[in-house]
């Protein structure tokens, strides 16, 4: 098999080339996140430059046990190419700076039967960032165990309520399956007028605390693992989460699970931030979350 590598393209601009620099970054950030909500099966992490949400990120990477993770499933949301499915990747590899990630083929070989996805080109791949920017994290934490685990990197177009049941469906099997962990790439609330988003309620005080408001609900219907009331909710409200769809597959997939299994899911948030506290309508923000998903 040729060695085909995805290069880390957002490194340097996004996050720091120096693996020195990175490393002691990470450190710090897992260092100051608690193990509250853990092992977890799935997680749900922004990808923003790590100068904003860096640290909101630690709080869900910190709730995996690598030793018991086989295959790592990373789902990001497409933000320059119209994809109305999902694709996967047409290299072995995805370069994470600390080592080299290898790309589980047989599960790709398995997707590709279904017939459900289309295969992305390196350019399309390495332009997008949702993926990349889970990467670093996902070597960090898997460090001592580098060489007995796999990633399956999707990267999830604008689906319908329909196409999310039936990617959930096709991936549940494998949120089943406790050696799989589910990496949820997504920001919350993009706000401002460059967004095109400036829903503010006034009776929740400052427009930051309105949109904090806003991600809460948005937050809490995820917790309650009902993918029909969030899509309700971002009908509702129209929340610029960005990765509302790849959300949208995990509540799916989990629901798609045995009963007795599914009720004994747990999702909870662990941290929220904001980029920036908008006081007025000439300001912006996005905001992030970490969440984790257990089995209890």
């Amino acid at each position: 098999m040729s060695n085909k590598i995805r290069k880390a393209s957002h490194a340097g601009s996004w996050y720091t080339s120096s693996v020195k620099e990175l490393d002691k970054q990470l450190e710090d950030w897992l260092s100051r996140a608690d193990l509250t909500h853990g092992p977890a099966r799935a997680i749900i992490v922004p990808h923003a430059g790590y100068s904003y949400c860096g640290e909101t990120a630690a709080y869900a990477y910190r709730q995996v046990s690598p030793s018991v993770v086989k295959r790592v499933f990373i789902l990001g949301p497409s933000h320059h190419v119209r994809l109305n499915g999902c694709a996967i990747s047409s290299q072995n590899k995805y370069q994470a700076l600390f080592y080299d990630l290898t790309i589980d083929q047989e599960v790709y070989a398995d997707l590709d039967a279904t017939g459900a996805f289309e295969r992305m080109n390196l350019s399309v791949d390495e332009d997008e960032h949702s993926l990349e920017m889970t990467l670093p994290y996902v070597a960090k934490i898997m460090e001592e165990y580098k060489n007995n685990f796999r990633i399956v990197p999707v990267m999830v177009g604008s689906l319908t309520p329909e196409k999310e049941i039936k990617y959930g469906t096709i991936f549940s099997p494998y949120l089943a399956d406790p050696s799989n962990l589910f990496v949820i790439s997504s920001d919350f609330c993009h706000w401002g007028n460059r967004f095109r988003y400036t829903y503010y309620d006034a009776s929740k005080g400052n427009i930051h605390q309105s949109i904090q408001y806003l991600d809460k609900i948005g937050m809490d219907i995820v917790e309650s693992l009902n993918p029909v009331a969030f899509i309700d909710y971002l009908k509702q409200y129209g929340n610029t989460i960005c990765g509302r769809h790849p959300i949208g597959i995990l509540l799916n997939a989990a629901k798609n699970l045995p009963d007795n299994e599914w009720k004994r899911l747990s999702l909870r948030f662990l941290k929220y931030a904001q980029s920036n506290q908008c006081m007025s309508h000439h300001d912006s923000s996005v905001s992030y979350a970490s969440a984790s998903l257990i089995s209890q």
